[in-house]
């Protein structure tokens, strides 16, 4: 069967879940809803801005006069610390508290300066704090969890212009990374090697899906894509958490997050949309040697700056679908120049 061209489904081997292809849908016409396009704001500093270096925020605090990168408390965070963890039952209702600390994490001072306009050697401080924070918050005894992640773009409910990202460190795992950790854990305990390892390794072989690669990262889009123009950063060596990654491999990670937020930037010439996380071991005590650590980008945009890729119908109440295969995504992501459209 030719998967390019005939409606068929694909294995998440990481969430043990299955994705609808639809090839053939790409032919259809849109007169849908389109969005607006993200232009890219050349000011430095906005006196308005909650994040920009010396100004106040929602709060009340007051940012320091950072000039490199910055993280603080988030003043509005989803979990909180306070509090003890207790657990409710009811015949079939149950609840329990949550603890955890949410962080803002400041890429520059530069109110318009987006990872994909950072200098490698930028974005290698961005990587630096990650590690820290992550060091940091898994330290404390109530954390087992920490979710690194960026929601870049209007489309993707970023309430804040200014490129920053956030860092969720929570007691419990939460069900994606935890779905993740299952499936790793068969493999591994199975046949004694990583289940990213050893799809890398099988990617490589077949050149159809990688976009960009370097001495110690690959970025590719995975054969269980879901997104558009999804992508996956997966770490050549079985890592299981970022705080592992040496003085080079920091140059090599940011020198991969640059080139692919760059090609994103360049396939429809707009500051691109796109959630992006890091999922790696848990922080809870435990060796955790199944976990292979990896960066994941997902894209809304579909067919252009303004037509966005909806979750919707069969995908809420059956299973993901995606009409574009990770095959025609990956060639177009990788024709895309490294150099930045605006120069």
């Amino acid at each position: 069967m030719e998967l390019g061209e005939r409606p068929h489904r694909r294995f998440n081997i990481l969430t043990g879940e299955w994705i609808l292809v639809s090839p053939h849908r790409t032919k259809r016409p849109w007169q849908g809803k389109t969005e607006n396009e993200t232009i890219l704001k050349q000011s430095t500093y906005d006196e308005k801005c909650y994040l920009c270096p010396g100004n106040t925020r929602a709060g009340g605090a007051i940012n320091e006069t950072y000039t490199d990168t910055y993280s603080f408390v988030n003043d509005f965070g989803a979990i909180l610390m306070d509090g003890t963890k207790t657990t409710q039952k009811n015949g079939l209702l149950m609840s329990e508290t949550e603890l955890g600390i949410c962080k803002v994490i400041c890429f520059s001072p530069n109110h318009s300066l987006t990872l994909p306009l950072m200098k490698v050697t930028d974005i290698v401080k961005v990587i630096k704090l990650w590690k820290k924070e992550y060091a940091e918050l898994g330290a404390f005894e109530e954390i087992n969890h920490i979710q690194i992640f960026e929601n870049k773009g209007e489309v993707m409910g970023c309430s804040n212009p200014h490129p920053h990202g956030q860092i969720w460190a929570q007691s419990t795992i939460p069900e994606e990374p935890r779905k993740k950790g299952i499936q790793q854990k068969i493999y591994f305990e199975e046949q004694g090697l990583s289940l990213l390892q050893a799809y890398l390794a099988q990617e490589l072989k077949a050149k159809e899906r990688i976009v960009y690669e370097n001495d110690d990262f690959v970025a590719l889009v995975p054969f269980w894509a879901t997104w558009p123009y999804e992508t996956m950063i997966i770490p050549r060596k079985h890592y299981q958490h970022i705080g592992q990654l040496s003085k080079v491999e920091e140059t090599s990670f940011a020198e991969a997050i640059k080139v692919l937020t760059t090609k994103y930037d360049n396939l429809f010439e707009v500051s691109f949309p796109y959630s992006a996380g890091i999922h790696q071991s848990p922080t809870d005590g435990l060796e955790h040697k199944e976990w292979h650590f990896h960066m994941s980008f997902y894209p809304p945009l579909l067919r252009s700056a303004t037509v966005k890729k909806f979750m919707v119908g069969y995908e809420m109440f059956a299973n993901p679908q995606r009409d574009i295969t990770a095959e025609q995504a990956a060639k177009i992501m990788k024709a895309l120049s490294t150099k930045h459209y605006l120069g």
